[in-house]
């Protein structure tokens, strides 16, 4: 078994109910951020949330209408957070990272802290949807807010394109389907585009698990 099947195992495991402990790499110095991400959905759940404050940079986790990296697929098709954020903490323009715990169930509020130095005050965060194939939720250079003011914002899903929407819980993970997490090689759209739903073309009634966009709400608070 080599390493990224077993990380794939691993959050698989995470994806079934299991819970890790919050998971962070921060500078220790600047101030410190509360981001609440709330699901706007009816049927899907978010895998744990990656968050990461850094420079402005408006195409940190990816550039909308090319393909996917390798650490977003990783995201986008299991959940897993690993490549993505050993990518950002590689990322001179990254201050600090955190993973949140658990998944987000339709309706529920996480809320993540999260620092950042001075130049590093903006945000970047994404998380899957499931049960998708590649669907996920991002949020890219949001600017943090200044004293006592808050940033709110609402977002879609996206798909990696990384994956063919097949639908089929044969390669879908979590609690609903219980399917593999990733699937190189695969194919699909072979970009990153606004995602159009689930459409019961597989395994997944658009009844339960469909959504119109906006899917996910974010507010950022300053605590420190």
């Amino acid at each position: 078994m080599n390493t990224r099947s077993q990380t794939r195992r691993s959050v698989l495991a995470c994806l079934a109910g299991l819970l890790f402990a919050q998971q962070s790499t921060a500078a220790g110095h600047g101030n410190a951020y509360d981001v609440t991400i709330t699901n706007l959905t009816r049927g899907e759940s978010f895998t744990p949330v990656l968050v990461a404050s850094h420079r402005p940079q408006p195409s940190l986790l990816f550039d909308p209408g090319t393909p996917a990296s390798d650490a977003l697929a990783a995201l986008a098709e299991g959940g897993d957070t690993v490549p993505l954020n050993t990518m950002l903490v590689a990322d001179p323009a990254v201050d600090s990272t955190t993973t949140s715990t658990g998944l987000l169930v339709p309706g529920a509020s996480v809320t993540i802290r999260i620092t950042a130095r001075s130049a590093h005050e903006h945000v970047s965060l994404a998380a899957m949807l499931i049960p998708t194939n590649d669907g996920f939720f991002a949020f890219q250079d949001l600017a943090l807010p200044q004293g006592h003011a808050r940033v709110e914002a609402y977002g879609p899903a996206y798909d990696a394109g990384s994956e063919p929407n097949d639908e089929l819980c044969s390669s879908i993970p979590g609690p609903v389907c219980g399917g593999e997490g990733g699937s190189p090689g695969a194919g699909g759209e072979g970009y990153v585009q606004v995602h159009s739903g689930i459409h019961g073309i597989g395994d997944l009634a658009p009844s339960g698990y469909d959504w119109r966009n906006p899917v996910v709400r974010v507010v950022i608070t300053r605590s420190r």
